[in-house]
């Protein structure tokens, strides 16, 4: 197969290096992304008198026929010709005759591929948003569900203070939430227009990217068309966003793993979504919540892959650059599939509010209300810290639980105390007193509810 640049070389090359260069094999996905560019640039070719109207109509209605043809699975994609944007225009050739070899003036397979780049990943982007939403919506209304159950919050993996369970699973809606506020901004600087810069150094053509622009729904044109080639800036944000996204899941698969065990015993996770073991009958593992743990570390080696490719590359365009796609591609696919199987996994999970609410009146958990108690009543929480911290340390020497107090053992810690605190030894009380702003309490859990709902609608 004749090489596009076949005439400046004498001979053909190397099946080897055909082989060894090739990105058919992974950049075909960027087909309909390829050839939705390729027709905005054909039809600005035939509005500038670049190409005639007839030879820019001849084009467009070729590439269509060549999606349809992609779309129907009939389309051949030959390794010889390297690369989606050389297949496509070689079919083009062959359906049109000679016209088809119009279609490459002004422009590069530089400023192309970029192009087309940035058209799958914003299509990509607002895809992964859509999902974050949907996950969103689901942990959202199993949260207004569970205004009622009580468990233990924790710091250091120890039992801290009583929370509720809906108040818990809040916190990943937030934490989606900023990770869909980072992919909207990102699309910001993705929602550039690179084609026109062509290799690297723009056109003695009087091309129209503005026209372009506006085919292809671009709010911005690239401003300086060296930079517009070597740029992959989009990429390195969009896995830094999709890093931070999975670190969210993975800590929250972390937390299923965690609940789902006999020591914890919070939830059972449905059969849909759990396996056995190949040698111990009783086993049931949570090992679709494992591999969105695991899979993070994919993701975080896909950014860090692409940042040592683009790191110190001399601009403009390098092959080197071939390999931004492998990594986004699997980063695509690795989130998506991620937020797939939580958000039909997360009804599929049996809360045991019985065993939690047991859980978050041990360990001592209501001690920070004593102090706040102590507060309350004029001791300084220096004080009041240490005064609890001694009733706690009474309560491990003598194995008792702070509920089992009497009231005479209490008052020998502080004069302050008096009957009136053995409500604020309950974790139900607890909760319900945490009424400051982003707090735990069934009033400000219902507000944050309300306010997701609001958000999250339509």
């Amino acid at each position: 197969m004749k090489k596009p640049w076949a005439g400046r070389f004498k001979q053909r090359t190397s099946c080897a290096v055909e082989s060894f260069t090739e990105s058919i094999s992974f950049d075909k996905r960027l087909w309909r992304h390829d050839i939705e560019g390729s027709i905005a640039h054909a039809k600005m070719l035939g509005k500038q008198g670049i190409i005639s109207k007839k030879d820019s109509l001849a084009i467009v209605r070729g590439l269509r026929e060549i999606g349809g043809e992609i779309s129907a699975e009939k389309f051949h994609f030959r390794s010889e010709l390297e690369d989606i944007h050389m297949n496509i225009e070689a079919a083009l050739v062959k359906k049109i005759g000679p016209t088809g070899k119009k279609l490459h003036t002004a422009r590069s397979r530089n400023d192309q591929v970029t192009l087309d780049l940035r058209l799958y990943l914003r299509e990509e982007t607002r895809s992964i948003i859509s999902l974050i939403t949907k996950l969103q919506r689901t942990i959202l209304k199993i949260s207004g569900e569970h205004l009622n159950t009580i468990m233990p919050g924790y710091t250091h993996l120890q039992r801290a203070q009583p929370v509720l369970l809906s108040h818990y699973l809040l916190a990943y809606v937030e934490m989606l939430q900023r990770d869909k506020n980072r992919f909207e901004d990102s699309l910001c600087r993705m929602d550039v227009l690179p084609l026109g810069a062509c290799a690297l150094a723009g056109t003695s053509l009087p091309t129209d990217r503005a026209y372009v622009a506006e085919l292809l729904g671009f709010k911005a044109i690239a401003g300086n068309s060296i930079d517009a080639v070597s740029d992959r800036d989009f990429a390195l944000e969009f896995l830094a966003c999709a890093s931070i996204t999975v670190m969210h899941l993975s800590r929250l698969a972390e937390e299923l793993v965690l609940w789902s065990t006999e020591e914890f015993k919070f939830i059972e996770i449905s059969d849909a979504f759990t396996t056995g073991s190949s040698i111990m009958p009783q086993k049931k593992n949570p090992d679709v919540a494992e591999l969105i743990r695991g899979r993070g570390g994919r993701v975080y080696g896909n950014m860090f892959a692409l940042f040592t490719i683009m790191k110190a590359l001399p601009l403009s365009y390098n092959r080197d650059m071939q390999e931004d796609k492998p990594p986004v591609f699997d980063t695509v696919d690795t989130i998506k599939s991620c937020l797939e199987v939580l958000a039909e996994m997360f009804p599929e999970i049996t809360f045991n509010t019985e065993r939690m609410y047991l859980s978050a009146g041990e360990g001592y958990s209501t001690a920070t209300d004593i102090a706040e108690y102590l507060v309350k009543k004029g001791v300084p929480f220096r004080e009041a810290h240490e005064i609890t911290g001694k009733i706690v340390l009474y309560c491990l020497t003598n194995q008792k639980a702070l509920t089992c107090l009497k009231l005479k053992e209490l008052k020998s810690f502080s004069p302050f105390i008096a009957k009136d605190i053995y409500p604020v030894l309950e974790p139900s009380e607890s909760v319900r007193a945490r009424s400051s702003y982003g707090g735990t309490s069934p009033s400000e859990v219902m507000r944050q509810i309300r306010h997701y709902r609001k958000i999250l609608a339509g």
